[in-house]
């Protein structure tokens, strides 16, 4: 067979993506003083008061949920360029009616659908901006004992919007007997409440450019590792200590110091892996699934909106036909003829039902 030269494709398609580069917004949730912007900061080596772009203040029962957007500046890596947007939420949890508190988050994140959604069907749809959130990092404290009613309700309520990652915060507070208690107890409860949680690709989708099957073998190794870890147990700091001779990131206590990127101490190379790794999975899930839910249901509701804006055009238009007073029957016989196709359309509901449960 003689050489034709598709095999190229690959190439093709990954130097146009390097140089259109990368979108990427990360969620971060979880109580107050849980370390989230620490962790963040941590994990893109980046000055935790990082610069916010945008904030919005919501007031749930004199309890304050801020939503704030901020940029870091990823600029460069080997040649590929990343726009990081990191969206935080402090005073999440601060209400004891966690179920009002999801719904500012639940509208910032269907706020990013929106505007994706108002984008790819105007007319420029060549330079679209991908603002949705692609991965949540949910922060539950060490000081539970599995999952508490806040944790399942917020995970269930959005579950269906986002890929979320749970995460066992301030580990080092923990002994590693109590770490493999409580992440076994998580796990338990993620299951029993039918929470869908971000599933790590299966290993046989590996990298395209690996080419050797001992490569291919030692990345479904690291894929199961990263799989059997979730929740992880992490750590995060900015402080830098000299130990043995080398620069560490870690948090120092009088019996000695953790080091955030040491295994033995922390599983945030886990994390870190898991992110960096699975960056455009978290991309095609959140398009492929909960975009599209959230497309499916939009299209749906402009339907019914141009039904219902078509139907009353046409009473209003047989009103103005008949000034001698027949408006009224005009109306009346549209609205029977609606409730008979409402009805009809139930009946159908019913017997497709029915059908089911038999």
């Amino acid at each position: 067979m003689s050489y034709v030269g598709f095999s190229q494709l690959p190439g093709q398609a990954h130097r146009r993506m390097v140089r259109k580069g990368f979108e990427f917004t990360l969620m971060l949730v979880g109580e107050s003083g849980l370390g989230k912007s620490t962790l963040c900061a941590s994990l893109f080596d980046v000055d935790k008061n990082y610069h916010g772009i945008d904030a919005k203040n919501y007031e749930v029962n004199g309890q304050t949920v801020n939503i704030t957007k901020s940029e870091i500046d990823v600029v460069e890596e080997n040649g590929v360029r990343l726009k990081m947007t990191v969206v935080d939420t402090p005073g999440f949890g601060g209400s004891l009616d966690i179920s009002e508190q999801q719904v500012p988050i639940s509208n910032f994140i269907d706020d990013q659908f929106n505007s994706y959604y108002a984008q790819e069907t105007g007319i420029n749809r060549r330079n679209i901006m991908d603002t949705r959130v692609h991965c949540c990092f949910y922060f539950i404290s060490p000081h539970s004992n599995g999952l508490r009613p806040m944790d399942v309700e917020f995970m269930k309520q959005l579950h269906h919007k986002v890929n979320i990652v749970p995460l066992l915060a301030k580990s080092d507070t923990l002994t590693p007997q109590e770490i493999a208690y409580k992440k076994g107890r998580i796990m338990q409860d993620i299951k029993a409440n039918s929470i869908r949680i971000y599933t790590l690709p299966d290993g046989e989708e590996e990298p395209i450019h690996m080419n050797s099957s001992e490569a291919e073998k030692r990345y479904k190794q690291d894929l199961e590792i990263l799989k059997n870890s979730i929740p992880y147990a992490v750590v995060g700091s900015t402080d830098i200590y000299e130990i043995n001779g080398k620069r560490v990131r870690g948090r120092a206590y009088p019996w000695g110091v953790v080091e955030v990127e040491n295994m033995k101490h922390s599983e945030f190379g886990l994390l870190k892996n898991m992110l960096i790794t699975q960056m455009q999975d978290f991309q095609d899930v959140t398009h492929d699934c909960h975009y599209e839910n959230f497309r499916g249901q939009k299209i749906s509701e402009d339907k019914n909106a141009r039904y219902n804006r078509s139907a009353n055009s046409y009473i209003s238009h047989n009103s103005m036909m008949h000034p001698s007073g027949d408006s009224y029957s005009i109306i009346s016989d549209n609205q029977s003829q609606l409730a008979e196709k409402d009805a009809e359309i139930q009946k159908m509901r019913d017997m497709r039902a029915k059908m089911q449960r038999e």
